[in-house]
């Protein structure tokens, strides 16, 4: 099995001709796994807050988001942000499915193999313990070969008496 199969969705009927798809979908699960990560929060803490001072101490002149408008750029820059994060983050998690849905098909496949790897074991094992039932063991050979001397001893013991009269 390809390590390609699992961490590549499944595609629908049609095969695309380019990767852009991938690419994209490649973007979004790097995108969605950066926005998670507290490095990211950190940072976003920290250029809001830069922004907030900067347009606050600077003289209304210097500023590009000025304070007595309530910082309408920062809004617009978090909405946005915002806009674009939750698609991207939902087609992340739609490629996690499939490769989820991959893998448990993978695993189906494989519990089913071995599902059929035991019972055929546990056929073996059955018919080996018939056989062994029926595999001559030393108390039977040694009966079986006392009974033999026996019947010689019979039969010889009756030659002699048919010679002897």
């Amino acid at each position: 099995m390809a390590d390609d199969e699992i961490t590549q969705p499944k595609r629908g009927g049609r095969k695309q001709k380019n990767d852009r798809g991938d690419r994209f979908g490649e973007f979004t699960e790097m995108f969605a796994r950066g926005m998670g990560t507290p490095a990211f929060l950190v940072g976003m803490t920290i250029v809001c807050g830069f922004w907030l001072i900067y347009n606050s101490i600077v003289p209304e002149d210097g500023q590009f988001d000025p304070e007595r408008l309530g910082f309408p750029l920062l809004t617009l820059v978090l909405s946005l942000q915002a806009s674009y994060a939750a698609p991207l983050l939902l087609l992340a998690q739609n490629r996690q499915d499939d490769r989820d849905r991959v893998q448990i098909e993978h695993d189906r496949m494989r519990a089913e193999r071995n599902l059929n790897d035991t019972e055929y074991l546990a056929r073996e094992v059955t018919a080996l313990r018939m056989a062994m039932r029926d595999m001559a063991t030393k108390d039977w050979l040694r009966a079986e070969i006392k009974g033999l001397l026996d019947e010689l001893e019979e039969q010889r013991a009756d030659d002699s008496r048919a010679r002897d009269t």
